[in-house]
């Protein structure tokens, strides 16, 4: 297990291939997240999965939401959200459900929503799926999109592709020795 959380690594649109994820695939990720650790089983995580003509529907609000709302306007980054939509195999919105009971902090929904997104990567990983999480500024106008529950709302963006071959293996700056203090 740890050899698999030591190979996760976050991997871009322009390094996926043009081959297909299946729904089937997408699904298992899916479920992997479902997995996830939720303290009085809340269950928080939402998704909402873009494939296919959906993926540059969503690039094309974003980029848009982006150019509406950017202090700092860069054509190529508008040009660069919407390749990221094209040249990935599927998108998928990471959304967290507010417990309408708030029956644990807030933070601890959001953290078992990352536990969940966490699980999907190294289940991508273990796929030959490459994998990130972006968080653009303009995440917070997704609802405008896709119609969100009460208490949802969206934490970012699972953008996924199929890849070739091995990745760079991972660094860290620190041993976790340096990290830890024992008492």
């Amino acid at each position: 297990m740890l050899e698999v959380i030591k190979a996760r690594r976050a991997v871009f649109p322009a390094q996926y291939n043009s081959e297909v994820i299946s729904k089937e695939e997408i699904q298992t990720i899916l479920e992997a997240a479902n997995w996830a650790p939720t303290h009085r089983r809340t269950e928080p995580w939402r998704f909402k999965v873009f494939y296919g003509e959906s993926q540059h529907m969503l690039g094309e609000f974003l980029a848009q939401k982006y150019k509406a709302t950017s202090e700092k306007y860069s054509e190529f980054k508008f040009r660069k959200i919407l390749d990221k939509t094209k040249q990935s195999g599927c998108i998928i919105a990471i959304c967290m459900q507010r417990d309408p009971l708030e029956s644990v902090p807030e933070w601890e929904e959001i953290a078992s929503t990352a536990m969940a997104v966490q699980n999907m990567w190294l289940m991508a990983q273990s796929m030959q799926i490459g994998a990130y999480w972006s968080t653009p500024a303009y995440k917070q106008y997704f609802g405008e999109h896709v119609p969100l529950a009460d208490g949802e709302r969206c934490l970012g963006f699972f953008f996924m592709g199929k890849i070739n071959g091995e990745l760079q293996e991972g660094e860290r700056k620190t041993q976790i020795a340096d990290k830890t203090i024992w008492l």
